[in-house]
């Protein structure tokens, strides 16, 4: 009995200890390449900060994704390529079950690392940026440009401007130009405003601007001489605001000026003082602290002294927000996965991969994460890595964003028809067999 006994006491504390040890490492990893260094420090910045506290929101709350702790580290990319795929590497095996996704905030990373993590089997999540035609999954299933494309973002830019005119018939013979970052995020609106131009019979002018684009004065001189209806403002950085004063200078109104969301934070209208009023932006998130996420960061973070930014001014901006969309749609993802492969257990990138596939935001899950209006509701599946392609248009009055619309699609056949096609031809040049949805769990 005694011998029994032993065995019995032998074996509950073993079984404590490794409860005790598994408890130990049921944290989840995220690898986090981010710039709060350089010339797009700004955007950086609020981005990762709004991440950063929605996860640790999470932690502090909620105790974890049932159970399971949120990690994270950061790596400095200073939106540099090279230095975003030695930020991937350096990552990729970080953690327990190795880094659960890679979220570059930036095209030219993204490009960089398809390949890489298709092998790693790291989901790559570039949520309104990155690689248009990666929305089509059936080729790309480790590719996630969530919410809405660049492709979709112009288009509905595009639809916005119509609207405006009083109908997309209105468009012909119309001249817009295209102020660009002359870069691969820069260019990847070409392709679907060349189409759109020929579809609706208005003139397209692009002009580049160089990095980082505190110089545009050749370029504005090319405008006021093409004398255009409307400018879309492709801007990053300290070009925004550059682009904002270049245009009150020549008599540009700001109010014919439509920005992708790039163009269109805090950081971009501030520095350019009264020159911003008017000036209009798409996003696929809004400004504002009002919001009952935002509150519970508040609460539950900086209440306790744990909060990433340091200037809290910046709660609610947009490139903060936009953070929080980051988060809170990675955390999601986390839990549907972990519906499908165990609670309260750390998971693999190739795991988390099914849950950003079977993602589904409908209204009542945003509403209980306090986000309605905050985003727009989405859904992923295999063929769709993109979901709804919808954006909302805010204008600056001065001293902040005022939403000026509801969610403007894009011209889904074009744009899905543009993302199949291209879609295909890389599935052609790289000898990809395009998976079989029809037989996807």
């Amino acid at each position: 009995m005694k011998l029994k006994r032993t065995v019995l006491l032998g074996a509950a504390i073993a079984g404590l200890l490794a409860s005790s040890v598994a408890g130990a490492v049921e944290e989840q990893f995220i690898g986090l390449p981010s710039y709060r260094v350089g010339p797009y420090a700004s955007g950086g910045s609020g981005v990762f900060g709004g991440w950063i506290d929605y996860m640790q929101l999470v932690n502090e709350r909620d105790g974890g994704i049932n159970g399971v702790r949120l990690t994270w580290e950061e790596c400095e990319t200073e939106y540099n390529n090279a230095r975003g795929v030695e930020c991937y590497e350096r990552l990729k095996k970080k953690g327990s079950t190795g880094n659960t996704v890679f979220q570059p905030v930036s095209t030219g990373i993204t490009y960089s690392v398809l390949d890489k993590a298709a092998q790693d089997k790291i989901p790559v999540v570039t949520i309104g940026y990155g690689r248009t035609d990666a929305a089509d999954g059936r080729v790309f299933p480790w590719v996630f440009p969530l919410i809405t494309t660049y492709w979709s973002q112009a288009s509905a830019i595009v639809n916005f401007i119509g609207t405006k005119e009083g109908g997309m018939d209105k468009l012909k013979g119309k001249k817009i130009g295209l102020l660009y970052h002359d870069s691969a995020y820069g260019k990847e609106s070409h392709a679907v405003l060349d189409r759109l131009a020929t579809k609706h019979g208005f003139e397209l002018s692009k002009i580049a601007v160089a990095h980082p684009g505190n110089e545009q004065q050749s370029q504005w001189l090319q405008l006021r001489q093409l004398k255009p209806d409307y400018v879309i403002l492709w801007g990053w950085g300290v070009m925004n605001p550059t682009a904002l004063k270049a245009a009150a200078k020549v008599g540009y109104p700001r109010e014919k000026m439509i920005g992708v969301w790039w163009s269109g934070a805090e950081e971009d209208t501030i520095p350019a003082g009264p020159a911003a009023k008017g000036f209009i932006a798409a996003g696929f998130n809004v400004a504002g602290a009002n919001y009952p996420v935002v509150a519970d960061i508040k609460k539950f973070v900086y209440g306790k002294g744990k909060g990433n930014m340091e200037d809290k001014a910046r709660i609610g901006s947009v490139y903060y927000n936009r953070g929080v969309v980051h988060g809170l749609i990675t955390v999601e993802a986390i839990r549907k996965a972990q519906e499908k492969f165990g609670k309260g257990r750390a998971l693999t990138g190739e795991q988390v991969r099914w849950g950003f596939e079977n993602l589904n935001l409908d209204d009542a899950r945003l509403k209980a994460l306090g986000a309605t209006g905050f985003l727009p509701s989405l859904k992923i599946s295999c063929a769709d890595h993109e979901g709804p392609g919808v954006v909302k248009f805010q204008q600056w009055d001065g001293s902040q964003w005022k939403v000026i619309s509801d969610w403007v699609e894009s011209d889904r056949p074009l744009v899905r028809g543009m993302i199949e096609e291209s879609a295909a031809a890389y599935a052609k040049e790289k000898g990809i067999k395009p998976r079989d949805c029809s037989k996807e769990g």
